[in-house]
């Protein structure tokens, strides 16, 4: 269907940024386009007036079934449910599926480098992304480096510009894999853990979603597979191509990729070891941050980046906003702001980076997720835990029925702003109050950036 949209009928459910995308490059392609929203005409009224001049069909306020009639493709948006009744019935019908990322790679000319994983991927994609610009500036390897997908603008806005020595990197979700029969030159899984349970339904389901992005790989392309976490690495039976893996105990015979050891991260290929830096050197917090920096090397190495652009990009590297951004420093308590955390395996992550006395800020809406480990970890390492959302109620029970001496205290409020005015009267100079809910931001916001930025603002607002 990529090679020619004339004329081609195609329905995209969602008006978020990849169905804008879908809608602005379909139309440019000579495809007749419905975008249908389950938001009303005032709720869209900023996205219709941006797209004002597309011939665009819109169906807001819900998905009939009657707009597939006469529709040769069905594009869902990130978090459209496949569960949705026209979705349902449109593979009934018989009638295909995509998405964003789908299109793009269909038509995409140049290399591609794909990051997936439960954790990590926008950190790790953004790390490459300054390397591979590096490279750009420094050393004329590619022409322009593209950098977006799940992250930024979906890269279907950029795919007309794109030339054969170019590079575009991306960010996949579990659920544009869903729909994917492509695979990027480059593919990464960092992990797979527990997450988005209750849009997958089960455990096998979102990992068989994340293994799709190995699925069609050629003997010419390259994997990367996180070794310290068993269902990505299982996946390595799987690899068509070159393996690179990353993780912390070092590889042996003719395995290449990255590992870590006394101190320093190291780069393992042809059977040398070759030093890159040292863990002091970088500005993220954390071993699972330390395990991102491994696996962007490793990706770089999988594309063929320069040694010294990777190095100066890793140094100088300070984090993406809302994971474990340092927001402040008041009165002698340092508040970060970690509101990607939206799985309790990421707050856990969290927790583990610091050793000072900790206030934690959790909750959220839940996703269906087990809330046992953190509540363990949560009973042994954080002082204080102030609860808010709609999950506030479940993880009480939690970590009220896991063994060990705390917190010290445990509040509960309905919405994050009583969480920080509460975590404000509590902290003493020397601790960390740390927003890593958990639990997804849909309870109370449009997205994680949102709680995030109001997060800045109330902690900002602090006197």
């Amino acid at each position: 269907m990529s090679a020619s949209w004339d004329g081609r009928r195609v329905v995209i459910l969602g008006a978020a940024r990849q169905g804008q995308a879908l809608a602005r490059y379909l139309t440019r392609h000579g495809a007749r386009v419905c975008l249908s929203d389950v938001r009303t005409e005032a709720e869209l009224q900023a996205v219709r007036q941006a797209l004002a001049d597309l011939p665009i069909e819109w169906a807001l306020g819900g998905h009939p079934l009657e707009l597939l009639q006469g529709a040769d493709l069905l594009c869902l948006s990130g978090g459209v449910p496949t569960t949705l009744p026209i979705v349902q019935e449109a593979v009934r019908r018989g009638i295909p599926l995509s998405n964003d990322t789908q299109i793009f790679m269909e038509v995409v000319p140049c290399r591609t480098a794909g990051i997936t994983g439960s954790a990590g991927k926008t950190t790790t994609t953004s790390l490459v992304g300054e390397m591979a610009r590096l490279t750009v500036r420094e050393h004329g390897t590619f022409r322009r480096v593209f950098v977006g997908g799940n992250i930024g603008d979906p890269l279907l806005n950029y795919v007309d510009e794109m030339q054969p020595d170019d590079l575009a990197i991306l960010e996949i979700s579990s659920f544009q894999l869903e729909q994917m029969s492509r695979s990027p030159n480059i593919a990464a899984v960092l992990n797979i853990t527990p997450n988005h349970l209750d849009r997958h339904g089960s455990m096998e389901a979102y990992i068989a979603a994340k293994a799709r992005i190995l699925e069609f790989q050629s003997s010419q392309d390259v994997a990367v597979l996180g070794r310290e976490d068993a269902n990505a690495w299982s996946l390595r039976t799987r690899v068509r191509g070159r393996l690179l893996s990353f993780g912390f105990g070092a590889l042996e015979g003719e395995a290449s990729g990255t590992y870590y050891r006394d101190g320093l991260l190291y780069l393992y290929e042809r059977q040398v070891d070759i030093p890159l830096l040292g863990r002091h050197q970088l500005h993220l917090r954390g071993d699972h941050n330390v395990l991102n920096v491994l696996a962007a090397f490793a990706i770089g190495a999988g594309i063929g980046l320069p040694l010294d652009a990777m190095l100066e990009a890793a140094m100088n590297f300070r984090g993406v906003p809302h994971r474990l951004e340092l927001v402040r420093e008041w009165r002698g308590v340092r508040w970060y702001n970690d509101s990607i955390a939206t799985a309790p395996e990421r707050t856990m992550a969290a927790i583990r980076s610091f050793e000072e006395p900790l206030i934690l800020l959790l909750g959220g809406r839940d996703k269906n997720l087990p809330w046992d480990d953190l509540a363990r970890l949560v009973r042994q390492r954080v002082d204080h835990v102030i609860l808010f959302g709609e999950a506030a109620e479940k993880i009480e029970r939690a970590i009220r029925a896991a063994e060990g001496e705390r917190p010290y205290t445990l509040e509960r409020y309905a919405h994050l702003f009583e969480a920080v005015q509460a975590a404000a009267r509590l902290a003493e100079s020397g601790d960390v109050v740390l927003l890593s809910p958990g639990g997804t931001s849909f309870d109370e916001f449009r997205d994680f950036e949102e709680r995030g930025e109001r997060f800045r603002e109330w902690v900002q607002q602090l006197s």
